[in-house]
């Protein structure tokens, strides 16, 4: 066994196996794979391994793909099978959202290339005699879905890795994962230790356990999970061709053929958790006790669509657990508080997204980034506050409602609340009806029933109307937002303008009082952070960025080595903000503070110190909404005082309270980007429109990642798009954009109502189309008429944002 490696993978299911494949694939030979077992154990070897491309989110969908499409080459390259089947599957859609959600899905597919396409109900019963039709709405047809062989896929990963030089090491349990103080690791097994540049733990159903040798906690919980296979169906056996699956996820159940017969598995309401306080080491090959009366009503449904499952007996039950995150995403990357240590834990779709997966793995260890932006997979995405209790009320929720469609802005309550401000109760008070971010509970609107719950659907929902109404409210008077889930830092001691230069690509602010706007450049080039920074002082810096993305933030300031005299301390917790915008604001604020907020004494971009009510203030003339307006940032323990004295002085003026939706609305009708949408490491600066903030005179991280692309001309550019024709819904992100032929040109970011310009809009990257051209949006997954805008429809020249 190797003593030195580049790197080390610890687990040999199908994940691990494919992270190996891909690290030597990019060129990295000098890799180890160790298994406690056998290849496959835990929950790779008896996975029902059904595949699909398409995805809700684009890129899960690129990386879905990318897997089916290697199965097949992995094949060749290997000359170890991989049992495809790929008959096809067909997508059933028994009510009016599923509907929308398919042909959302059908548009996207067009755009990207892929074969997913409405069939009719005649067409349909010839690719599957066997289903009843009845009560189905809309039928999708997606010729390349189907099945693989668990083991052979794993295999042939296996085999590739080894083909290029990589060890695998069977019955070689990891005891021990050490850091040392260069930054290397120790992996330790009793058959000897291996130095490593890198560990990834892709341990499947002992990734908690691998993850505590580190010293760190994943938020995992394994469950049960059972399907069954029927006996011999004669008019199966009769058949000369493999009949598609059926994704009837209406029906909560997936069915598919498994050899002259059917495999039909649930995700039933009555779910079992598995293991709570960890996975024993001695489970491998093992499965649990059948309990088939747990899925009956799933079964029950399934009978209904296709009756022969309820004539056949039952060959064989898989009841084996699977090991879920708190929102069934992998949890994906470098672990934040570790140098070079991979994660890849908690996978459910592991067979649709298995290449993929070890694709961007091993482009983000060997290059440093992967290629598309796989935020929504990132482990970053949870912090400590997603504890055990949290965890398994997500898990819970997640499993039972496996099918239920995740839809746009839609907040599910499980293990809520998590954290709370001070003003959390006063808000429910009013009507807040409240969003998840970063586990802090933030407004998303304001009802005026205390206890109203959002709707869901893919068209307007019940919020709609009263955030028009925060909407205008903030537009003719004032609004009083909650600010205080942004992430917040402080950066102060001698050197501290020096290291933030050296980190942000913009030129630090040289002045006490005042602010910039920076992008963080990510290793390929691209927009990895958008931030403002404000200079509170001599070599003391206040720094606002996203706050669903501290953790993932926290790699790029970890990547520039900052001074012993500089120090960097997240300030998220210790301190709140509202903003206070609408060309009221200023005498609302005024009115509380003897600072004069005037134009001449407190332009633009200017911040200060501040007295607001008696409570001390970092007072920062910006806003998000684009409007006339200030952000409040102040201790926490002093946020219910000011939050009483905003509401307070906010009724002389005719203001009040205003929620994140309304925000949204308000900063699209601006042309505003926000982090993770307009901006990520996949956009080029150039692309985004942030170019000019970036000084090339100056020293800063990835600097030569963008100076590489910088004269490059644009492959897509941020822009607005006014929707001309929609009445029951908006774009919300990631809907398709064509020309009138068919001709695909760009893909919406962020969709919103314009509630005080009157306009459905969406903010869109498109390619090689002009101001004023006519384009179709594809709301709800059909062609919505729409206009390329040469400007934001909302003071467009800035005069209210400066007044």
């Amino acid at each position: 066994m190797k003593t030195n490696a580049q790197a080390v993978v610890i687990g040999g299911g199908v994940i691990g196996c494919s992270i190996l494949y891909h690290l030597t694939k990019l060129g990295w030979t000098d890799v180890v794979l160790l298994e406690r077992d056998e290849l496959t154990s835990g929950s790779t070897w008896h996975a029902a391994a059904n595949i699909h491309g398409l995805h809700d989110n684009n890129n899960i969908t690129r990386i879905q793909n990318y897997t089916m499409d290697l199965y097949k080459t992995l094949e060749a390259e290997t000359g170890q099978g991989c049992g495809v089947f790929q008959p096809g599957s067909l997508y059933l859609a028994q009510t009016e959202a599923r509907e929308h959600q398919l042909r959302l899905q059908a548009a996207k597919a067009k755009y990207y290339g892929l074969n997913f396409h409405e069939v009719s109900r005649d067409e349909a019963e010839r690719l599957h005699p066997l289903v009843n039709f009845d009560g189905i709405r809309c039928i999708m047809f997606e010729p390349s879905g189907g099945n693989v062989d668990p083991s052979g896929v794993t295999n042939a990963y296996a085999v590739g890795a080894r083909q290029r030089g990589a060890e695998i090491h069977r019955f070689t349990p990891v005891t021990a994962t050490e850091q040392q103080p260069d930054g290397t690791w120790i992996v330790r097994t009793p058959k000897g230790d291996i130095r490593t540049d890198w560990v990834v733990n892709a341990a499947g159903l002992w990734g908690r356990e691998v993850a505590a040798l580190a010293g760190i906690t994943l938020p995992l919980q394994p469950t049960e999970h059972q399907y069954f296979v029927t006996e011999t169906i004669q008019a199966i056996a009769d058949m000369d061709r493999r009949l598609p699956s059926v994704a009837d996820r209406d029906g909560e159940y997936y069915l598919r053929q498994e050899g002259k017969g059917l495999l039909i598995g649930a995700y039933e309401r009555d779910m079992r958790f598995w293991a709570e306080e960890g996975t024993p080491l001695d489970f491998a090959h093992d499965l649990f006790p059948d309990d088939l009366g747990r899925i009956e009503e799933n079964m029950m449904r399934a009978i209904d669509r296709v009756p022969a499952v309820g004539e056949a007996g039952i060959k064989r039950v898989i009841n084996g657990p699977m090991i879920w995150s708190p929102d069934a995403n992998v949890l994906y990357g470098p672990h934040p508080d570790l140098k070079n240590y991979f994660c890849c834990n908690g996978i459910i779709p592991g067979f649709s997204q298995s290449g993929g997966m070890g694709l961007m793995a091993a482009q983000w260890i060997v290059d440093g980034e992967s290629q598309y932006d796989m935020f929504a997979w990132d482990v970053a995405r949870f912090g400590e506050w997603a504890d055990k209790a949290f965890t398994k009320a997500r898990v819970r929720d997640q499993y039972a409602n496996r099918f239920k469609i995740h839809f746009p802005n839609e907040e599910r309550a499980a293990g809520r609340p998590v954290r709370t401000r001070p003003v959390y109760e006063t808000q429910k008070a009013l009507g807040a009806v409240f969003g998840l971010n970063y586990g802090w509970e933030h407004p998303l609107w304001f009802s005026d029933t205390t206890g109203t719950t959002d709707t869901n659907g893919f068209t307007r929902q019940n919020w709609w109307g009263p955030v028009g109404e925060e909407c205008r409210m903030l537009r003719d008077r004032a609004g009083i937002i909650d600010i205080s889930n942004f992430a917040k830092y402080r950066v102060t001691g001698a050197g501290a303008s020096d290291w933030l230069d050296a980190l942000f690509a913009n030129r630090m602010p040289k002045a006490v009082g005042r602010s910039c706007l920076t992008p963080l450049i990510g290793v390929r080039g691209g927009i990895a952070g958008d931030f403002t920074v404000t200079k509170l002082g001599e070599e003391d810096f206040l720094i606002v960025g996203s706050g669903m993305a501290e953790r993932y933030h926290k790699r790029f300031f970890d990547a520039v080595a900052r001074p012993a005299t500089v120090r960097f301390e997240s300030r998220t917790e210790a301190m709140c903000g509202f903003n206070v915008a609408g060309p009221q604001s200023r005498a609302l604020l005024q009115g509380l503070t003897d600072a004069s907020l005037a134009t001449a004494d407190f332009p633009f971009m200017r911040s200060a110190r501040i007295t607001l009510a008696g409570v001390e203030v970092v007072a920062i003339r910006v806003s998000f909404t684009g409007d006339l307006g200030w952000e409040l940032h102040c201790r926490t323990e002093d946020q219910a005082a000011l939050y009483a004295a905003l509401l307070e002085a906010g009724k002389a003026v005719g203001a009040g309270p205003v929620g994140s939706r309304a925000l949204m609305s308000l900063r699209v009708e601006k042309g505003y980007g926000s982090w993770s949408r307009e901006y990520s490491p996949e956009y080029w600066p150039q692309e985004t429109g942030l170019a000019p903030l970036i000084k090339m005179d100056k020293e800063f991280l990835n600097k030569a990642a963008y100076a590489a692309l910088m004269d490059r001309a644009p492959r897509e550019s941020l822009s607005m798009v006014e929707v001309l024709d929609v009445k029951e819904a908006d774009a919300t992100g990631g809907e398709p954009i064509f020309l009138a032929g068919g001709k695909p040109v760009g893909r919406v970011t962020s969709g919103a109502y314009g509630y005080s310009v009157g306009k459905s809009l969406a903010l869109a990257y498109l390619r090689g189309v002009a101001p004023g051209t006519e384009v179709e949006v594809m709301i709800l997954g059909r062609p919505h008429r729409g206009a390329v805008l040469d400007r934001p429809p909302f003071d467009p020249d800035g005069e209210r944002l400066r007044a």
